[in-house]
């Protein structure tokens, strides 16, 4: 069970470092992120952003340049790490301003902080170089690296409908995360494909004569690239219609965070829809202050209440 935001101790100075230093990482390396929890109260903030921290500082070990084998021992020094959180063997004098943070909001709210420790075999799956022969297989990749947090995250949500209603809305946060990552993967591609990275499966690859993959800034000769990427654009727009089913068993702030994270991805899926080849001439992003509207829509519901329509339209 949560504890009351608001019957939380005085939180000690050196915890308070920590929360500001994991705090200070969200908002430099993760805007699309920061822009959705800064509409959550503080407690909660502090916790969503010790988690990010913690899955920054994995996320940068697979994608840095270091070789795979020490790639591969730094991620199992990070999941000793998160043991000892595990355990409660981290304490506020600690030297590791994430692991404090992290244990910090571990005490205080439910996080199943095994989630972590599947980021990181979704991690070492990146440095091995895995590649994904179909959806279902992507899926098991994609689970691990946003399901897991958004299960995560849910732990720092909570939920007040009850056992049936916590395992439904855990579905709907894995599913949420999957439509994330798959708009993180249509984004990255030109990217990825510089780093010797292919996530998309290789059957939908084939269907759209893109085997050859990625190498320049314009498609495979011969290939039906907007084809492809329509194909996965609807894909990833069921699961943002499924997993928004979410929202409504959520307290209106923490449903307001989630709509405003998952609005921004909606709108990046907009853009790649609307001009299939801009991914590989660079990342697609939103400026500053369309992320502030969707934000705004997101504390008002109006996002939430769009697709809820729009779901709605699909099945009559």
């Amino acid at each position: 069970m949560i504890r009351s935001v608001e019957s939380q101790p005085h939180v000690s100075a050196p915890v308070l470092a920590a929360y500001s230093y994991c705090e200070s990482i969200t908002g430099q390396q993760a805007r699309n992120f920061a822009y959705g929890i800064r509409l959550l109260p503080t407690p909660k903030r502090r916790a969503m952003s010790a988690l990010y921290a913690f899955s920054r500082r994995v996320d940068d070990i697979g994608d840095g340049t270091l070789a795979p084998e020490v790639k591969a021992a730094r991620l199992e020094d990070t999941r000793a790490l998160l043991t000892r959180v595990r355990e409660g063997a981290v304490d506020e004098d600690d030297t590791d301003p994430v692991a404090v943070a992290l244990s910090h909001a571990g005490t205080y709210f439910p996080i199943p902080l095994g989630g972590l420790d599947e980021l990181i075999d979704g991690v070492v799956m990146d440095v091995h170089g895995e590649t994904y022969e179909t959806w279902d297989d992507l899926k098991v990749y994609c689970r691990c690296v946003a399901g897991a947090i958004g299960r995560l995250s849910l732990g720092v949500f909570g939920t007040e409908r009850g056992a049936r209603g916590v395992e439904r809305a855990s579905e709907y946060a894995d599913t949420l995360g999957l439509a994330l990552q798959l708009t993180n993967i249509l984004r990255d591609i030109r990217e990825d494909a510089e780093g010797g990275r292919t996530y998309l499966p290789a059957d939908d690859l084939a269907k759209f004569g893109c085997s050859a993959g990625f190498s320049g800034s314009t498609p495979p000769e011969g290939s039906d690239f907007a084809g492809l990427v329509h194909f996965e654009v609807r894909r990833a727009r069921a699961l943002f219609a499924e997993g928004y089913r979410l929202l409504p068993m959520l307290d209106r702030r923490s449903g307001a965070c989630v709509a405003a994270m998952a609005g921004i991805y909606r709108r990046l899926l907009d853009r790649i829809e609307r001009e299939p080849e801009a991914v590989l001439r660079g990342r697609v992003s939103l400026p500053g202050h369309e992320k502030a509207y969707v934000a705004v829509r997101g504390l008002s519901g109006l996002d939430a209440r769009h697709v809820s329509r729009q779901t709605v339209r699909r099945r009559t």
